[in-house]
């Protein structure tokens, strides 16, 4: 029977341990500096334009270095990007203490997404190859169980520190926690986790157009194409929409964000592992996406329970909180949404790893994964935001709704037909 206390039991192993501190290090920092960006915005007055530019800055320098990026994880030793990715993230949070306008705001933010890339597309390809047979969904389940844990602790420990302390200690916090993680890889991963290829054999334009011709990469790519528009629509304007349309503080924002981790950290190994004793992932994707198509719709609602509801009053940090109608609409509904992850993510990065295998390029399989989600990453935030400049805040959570139910409704219809002919290889553990 799976139980969530297996994703524990895998610290046991020095190696997953290291890389559970990748995603730790890796999903705090951006927990944090989403709230960072609503403060920012508040702060610089920007308009919707400009804050979705926060969004697509991170975004663009991805879509750019991912695939090449993917490459040379392949060939290359990929401890070390690892460990390279770490010092990036460093340097990142010092330009962060250097901003003084939303310009600036913004070219930090590509170099975020720079470090960024480093980490996630490296620590994923690691997990994936060196998890025991039978096992990979519970290790890439477990591996986001862990960033998930790790995104809460940057939402309420972020939040507090932003609230209390403001920019400089956030920062200078976020340093130590990368840099013990930097350890915790030299010291405990074996050097050349992934096995060097052979260039000619690791990919190139002919690797990524062989995975492609697989009926069901092909189905996930063109997915994560258009869900992406939609749910980097939330990340980035829920926390601006908390702070600049009802006054959240950043604590009571990072509080929002934790409701969704928190549903997350605490049933994403569980689903991992029920995805290799079911099979039929493609189902897992469908079933998730679907659910956060409805948290994101429910957004909105914000706006009618502020003012409907009394507000919670209370004492914490020398000041009074309260708590109203809007901040308890978005804590459900984000809740929602971290569910709804939980159902889909360990299944959608399980069938890119079976599909990657098949060509001897997991790292090509996820570099395909997410430059797929960063096409939409670049121009989502872009539209939502002119969305919430001509129509309103409200209409733009919608317009994002729309786009995963669209997303979500052409997954189902190509995977199933796809799958009743006979044309989509098993994944792995079917």
């Amino acid at each position: 029977m799976a139980r969530v206390g297996g994703s524990i039991g895998l610290l046991r192993d020095r190696e997953f341990a290291a890389l559970a501190g990748t995603a730790f290090a890796r999903s705090q920092a951006y927990s944090t500096i989403v709230i960072a960006l609503a403060l920012y915005a508040d702060l610089f007055g920007t308009t919707g334009f400009v804050e979705g530019l926060f969004g697509t800055a991170f975004a663009v320098v991805q879509l750019v270095v991912v695939l090449p990026l993917g490459r040379r994880i392949d060939v290359g030793n990929s401890k070390r990007y690892l460990l390279a990715g770490f010092l990036v993230n460093v340097c990142v949070f010092g330009g962060f203490l250097l901003v003084d306008s939303a310009a600036h705001v913004v070219v930090v933010r590509m170099l975020q997404g720079f470090g960024a890339s480093l980490l996630w597309v490296t620590g994923s390809t690691v997990v994936g190859e060196i998890s025991p047979d039978g096992r990979r969904g519970q290790w890439l389940g477990s591996y986001n169980q862990f960033g998930s844990i790790s995104s809460l602790a940057g939402d309420i420990v972020g939040g507090y520190l932003l609230y209390a302390h403001g920019f400089a200690t956030t920062y200078v916090v976020l340093s130590g926690v990368t840099l013990f993680a930097f350890v915790l890889v030299w010291a405990f991963l074996r050097d050349d986790p992934g096995g060097q290829k052979d260039p000619e054999d690791a990919g190139g334009v002919e690797t990524f157009l062989a995975l492609l011709r697989r009926p069901m990469l092909r189905a996930l790519v063109t997915f994560r194409l258009t869900f992406s528009v939609g749910k980097m629509a939330v990340i980035i304007f829920l926390p601006i929409y908390a702070r600049t349309t009802f006054g959240i503080n950043a604590f009571a924002i990072g509080w929002i964000m934790a409701g969704g981790k928190l549903t997350k950290a605490l049933t994403q190994g569980y689903v991992g592992d029920l995805t290799d004793r079911v099979g039929r992932r493609h189902w897992f994707v469908i079933i998730g996406a679907g659910l956060y198509g409805v948290g994101t719709a429910l957004i909105p609602l914000a706006a009618y329970f502020e003012g409907t509801v009394t507000p919670i009053e209370f004492q914490a940090f020398g000041r009074t909180q309260a708590l109203g109608g809007a901040f308890f609409a978005l804590f459900g509904a984000f809740s929602i949404l971290g569910l709804a992850d939980s159902v889909r993510l360990p299944a959608s990065m399980a069938l890119f790893v079976g599909e990657g295998e098949a060509r001897d390029a997991v790292a090509s399989s996820m570099s395909l994964r997410s430059i797929s989600w960063k096409v939409g990453q670049v121009t989502g935030p872009v539209l939502i935001g002119l969305i919430k400049d001509v129509v309103s805040p409200e209409a733009s959570f919608l317009a994002a709704a729309g786009f995963i139910a669209f997303a979500t409704t052409v997954f189902a219809a190509t995977t199933i037909r796809a799958r009743r002919r006979g044309e989509t290889a098993p994944a792995p553990g079917n």
